[in-house]
């Protein structure tokens, strides 16, 4: 998945009011962008830190940009636009890299299901059957680690949706949580049982009734991202 527009590199002076950010740009100019995540950014919002954004010319736009990419203390790429995750998943199931979702005949995004009024990211039809696929996207990492962690806040959520794939898995219907790994040099992802213990064990519980726990690393650079390769999930 290609960006839409060329990226413009900036230094991150702050993130406040979890949706704003400070930058200031190659050539000096401060601005305040849309930051696109609702997470606490653990390990992405360092003072100071190199980042990547793009540009809106929109006049109807109260922000001039949107916060798409920044270097971690590490020196990994993370995305930190978390709408992008969705796109980059759609993506690569349509070029079948994620050869366990293959073989589907039609795409739905965005469909009502549940016991909790849920909408599952992605509903895939097979001839035998349907296909339940929630989507995560993970950009937590730590120093002298290449195993990254979900979540990176407390996430009621994420909870509930582990709860509602549960529910189908345990009914007999395919049940897929997906993490979409938008930091670069990672190896695996874990449950952040840290940050929220909750969410821990209802991944347990969602894997011991049947729900399938995969997850894919993104090779990540301001021109582009795209889903490369599958990864093992911690317990």
């Amino acid at each position: 998945m290609r960006f839409p527009v060329p990226l413009q590199q900036a230094v991150l002076v702050r993130r406040y009011k979890r949706f704003l950010a400070d930058i200031v740009t190659e050539e000096g100019e401060a601005l305040c962008i849309h930051c696109p995540n609702t997470g606490s950014m653990l390990n992405c919002q360092g003072e100071g830190a190199r980042l990547w954004f793009s540009r809106s010319d929109d006049p109807k736009r109260k922000l001039p940009g949107t916060w798409e990419l920044v270097e971690t203390p590490q020196g990994r790429l993370a995305c930190i636009n978390t709408a992008r995750a969705n796109a980059l998943v759609e993506e690569a199931l349509r070029e079948g890299v994620i050869a366990e979702l293959a073989g589907f005949t039609r795409l739905r995004r965005e469909v009502p299901y549940g016991q909790e009024n849920s909408r599952v990211d992605f509903l895939l039809e097979y001839p035998q059957g349907l296909a339940y696929v929630e989507v995560k996207s993970v950009t937590l990492g730590f120093a002298d680690s290449a195993v990254a962690a979900f979540p990176d806040a407390v996430t009621a959520r994420g909870a509930r949706h582990l709860r509602e794939l549960a529910a189908l898995a345990r009914e007999g219907v395919r049940a897929v949580l997906l993490y979409c790994v938008n930091l670069s040099g990672v190896e695996a992802v874990r449950p952040a049982v840290e940050i929220d213990a909750a969410y821990a064990a209802a991944l347990a519980e969602a894997k011991a009734s049947g729900v399938e726990v995969l997850a894919y690393a993104a090779e990540i650079s301001p021109e582009a991202i795209r889903l490369v390769r599958r990864i093992p999930v911690q317990e």
